[in-house]
């Protein structure tokens, strides 16, 4: 997809209100940014196999590390089992009570809510304790 046909795509966002004025200047900015850091002879928009990709995901690649996923940990501060509940609520906006009221709904759906906790307090990392 070329630069004019991803602005065009995000002015038509804008004006069909889903952008913000301010998120429509930021990804702007991005696709002209992108286009900047392309290498000279390279299309912009084009993924190392030709295919072409947007350019909203060339700009937010660097930015991967930095996903809710990568974020979240279990509280020290808010558990009562494994801070899987008090974690969820320091990182949402939901509170860690509405969040132990899922899992305890989803527990009698076949035992889905209490699967899932298992595997969130087994693979998301506590909090650092406080030095």
């Amino acid at each position: 997809m070329s630069v004019a046909e991803e602005i065009e795509r995000l002015q038509a966002l804008r004006d069909r209100g889903t952008l913000s004025e301010a998120e429509f200047a930021q990804a702007k900015a991005r696709v002209l940014g992108a286009t900047a850091g392309a290498a000279p002879g390279a299309a912009a928009g084009t993924a190392p196999g030709g295919a072409a990709a947007p350019a909203a995901a060339q700009a937010t690649s660097g930015a991967a590390g930095n996903t809710f996923l990568h974020r979240l940990r279990r509280s020290t501060r808010d558990h009562v089992i494994g801070g899987v509940c008090g974690g969820l609520g320091e990182h949402t906006d939901l509170p860690s009570w509405a969040w132990r009221v899922i899992f305890c709904v989803a527990v009698l759906y076949f035992g889905v809510g209490l699967l899932l906790y298992l595997l969130l307090w087994v693979f998301i990392p506590p909090t650092a304790p406080p030095t």
